[in-house]
């Protein structure tokens, strides 16, 4: 076990300092804030400036799968394995109780459950007795009815855009203040690059998914702004943290920390992505059901949006 924990100290010294991962977590700060608004605004500028065009239902949907991917790879690849790692590292993994049981696993499947009990009340308090208005006749109630299960799958998909996006930002604000807490150059350098590319992909499947709920400009704007600041804020209240209390970012209690904050977050975003976005996708939606062209480059979406994130886990 003490083999399994040992370092190379010549490689630890030479990788932490402290001057140079300050400055570098500065300038990765500014570096993915700016990333995070091109990603996230991108679809949405793009969706309101081609909303007329016949090709703008299609292009949103392909985009949320491709989405769907990003976010499937971002739980199963990256959040996931790191909360694993981090519960498994032999100085926590020595300790009662995490060597007993596996808390990983454990306490993804609470968030899975707990977002389906979320999901589970949402749906039924959006859920009304429907009745056909008097003095209509049938073919009109049937089309009233129509708009309100059109208008109730609407607040319903919002509202799961909304619990998606607070998945995300949890697990951006993880990585950025474990980011903002290291001084370790060697760590810091690749990492900064994986996430400038991890905000882009990101934001591009998030920033598809506000188009698509129809937010009117203010909700739109909010919902960007939290998505592209929480990372950078992540990191200056990592560095405000080490400078305050000299937190190290390797101790047992931090890892502890990282790994069922990550679990949790993962165990979350597969439950939503599974099943308020591909279920919903590829078995609810009339004009995939129709077209199997669109059925078939939805999932070649999805598997390009799930391979450009795992590619990332080569260097975060």
């Amino acid at each position: 076990m003490a083999d399994a924990c040992a370092l190379d100290p010549t490689r630890t010294l030479a990788c932490r300092n402290t001057p140079e991962a300050t400055h570098l977590k500065l300038i990765s700060a500014a570096i993915i804030f700016f990333t995070s608004v091109v990603g996230v605004s991108s679809p949405v500028f793009l969706a309101r400036l081609f909303r007329k065009s016949p090709a703008y239902a299609h292009t949103l949907l392909l985009i949320k799968c491709y989405a769907a991917g990003v976010i499937l790879s971002t739980s199963l690849v990256h959040v996931l394995p790191d909360a694993f790692a981090a519960l498994s590292d032999c100085r926590v993994a020595s300790r009662h109780p995490w060597r007993d049981f596996p808390f990983s696993g454990f306490v993804s499947m609470a968030g899975m459950l707990v977002a389906l009990l979320v999901d589970v009340a949402a749906t039924s308090s959006s859920q009304a007795p429907q009745y056909a208005p008097i003095g209509l006749d049938e073919e009109e109630g049937k089309k009233g009815c129509a708009e309100q299960e059109e208008e109730l799958a609407r607040v319903k998909q919002r509202f799961v855009l909304k619990v998606l996006e607070m998945g995300i930002v949890f697990h951006s604000v993880i990585v950025g203040v474990s980011m903002g807490m290291s001084q370790n150059v060697c760590t810091l350098r690749p990492l900064v690059v994986a996430l400038t590319l991890h905000q882009i992909s990101g934001g591009m499947g998030l920033g598809g998914c506000i188009a698509q709920a129809g937010f009117n400009l203010g909700n739109t704007v909010s919902m960007c702004a939290m998505f592209s600041v929480t990372t950078p804020i992540g990191i200056i209240l990592g560095m405000l943290i080490l400078y305050l209390a000299g937190y190290d970012d390797s101790s047992v209690n931090t890892l502890i920390s990282e790994g069922l904050l990550g679990s949790l977050s993962s165990g979350i975003l597969i439950y939503m992505v599974l099943v308020d976005l591909i279920a919903v996708d590829f078995f609810q939606d009339k004009a995939m059901s129709s077209k199997p062209w669109l059925k078939k480059a939805s999932y070649t979406a999805l598997i390009l949006g799930s391979a450009s994130m795992s590619v990332l886990a080569l260097w975060a």
